[in-house]
């Protein structure tokens, strides 16, 4: 279970062991072997066990790929976002052969911190099995101004597990004129292979360092993103199609290291860092999967 500490004190954060509010999610998700018991060769994916503890859980799986396709699940906080205090953890676990989207129905929203400056905390841990395939699809995050806390995700995967996901940050609140000048925000990522590092990444966001607007650094970007994919057959070939189809312009760029395709997006756009992602992952679906994309209809609402 990745653990929530406490930072050093230059980290920025300020905790308070009595202040904390916090929700829990473990799901863990397996192919069943029903399709053979109606003549069909391909198994369910079916939610097998979900546990909760706080505003953290989830509705009923849906199968809008058919009922032996990719099991779809919305990853569901009624607060809609983190304060000052809040803890929330989530784990899924995919096993051997099953196939699972998990999203979100809304972008969650990391508030400002208390006159204490209380930070929130929000760790996330996957892990796929052999042959499984995750789809980790969350809607943005918005950090307002003064928002203080830390992200982590952790994804373990096994050798022949395949996963693509994103995870897309939009700083303060420009449309209200009211910038990110205050805060600070400490993402880690890490993706293993049986075990073994293929990526990881620590990134401070704190608009008071040289970084945030240096051209060597954040470049005053409000946007960032980040879209993986692990599993492919050719990446090169992927990365190709990627940089002939996608719109063409200097706010993105896509890499591979270590057997891990990488998009990145930096820019002032919230809805064309999405709308980036989400054709990347349009593109990408049918060479991981051998299935097109299905948009999952919360998208839609």
């Amino acid at each position: 279970m990745t653990v929530f500490h406490q930072p050093s004190q230059d980290s920025g954060h300020r905790f308070d062991s009595e202040r904390r509010w916090a929700a829990s999610l473990s799901l863990r998700f397996e192919a069943r072997d029903e399709a053979r018991l109606e003549g069909k060769e391909k198994p369910v994916s079916r939610l097998v066990r979900r546990k909760h503890h706080g505003p953290l859980r989830v509705q009923r799986p849906f199968y809008p790929e058919g009922r032996h396709g990719c099991c779809h699940v919305y990853l569901l906080h009624p607060p809609g976002g983190l304060v000052s205090g809040d803890e929330l953890r989530i784990e899924a676990s995919v096993g051997e052969g099953a196939h699972v989207l998990l999203t979100t129905p809304a972008a969650a929203k990391l508030y400002k911190a208390d006159s204490h400056g209380v930070a929130w905390g929000q760790h996330t841990r996957l892990q796929v099995a052999k042959n499984g395939i995750l789809e980790y699809l969350p809607q943005e995050t918005l950090a307002f101004d003064g928002s203080r806390g830390e992200q982590t995700t952790t994804i373990e995967l096994e050798t022949g597990a395949k996963c693509i996901g994103w995870e897309i940050l939009a700083l303060g609140r420009p449309a209200s004129k009211l910038p990110f000048v205050s805060g600070h925000l400490e993402q880690r990522f890490r993706l293993l292979m049986d075990g073994r590092p293929l990526w990881l990444e620590r990134q401070l966001m704190d608009p008071t360092h040289p970084r945030f607007k240096g051209h060597w650094g954040q470049g005053g970007a409000t946007v960032q993103a980040t879209l993986w994919v692990v599993g492919l057959e050719d990446e090169a070939a992927a990365i190709e199609e990627l940089r002939e189809t996608l719109p063409a312009n200097h706010r993105w760029a896509v890499t591979r290291r270590r057997g891990v395709v990488l998009l990145r997006y930096l820019g002032q756009e919230r809805n064309e860092a999405w709308a980036l992602c989400q054709q990347a992952w349009e593109l990408l679906r049918p060479r991981l999967t051998g299935q097109q994309a299905s948009v999952p209809r919360i998208w839609l609402t």
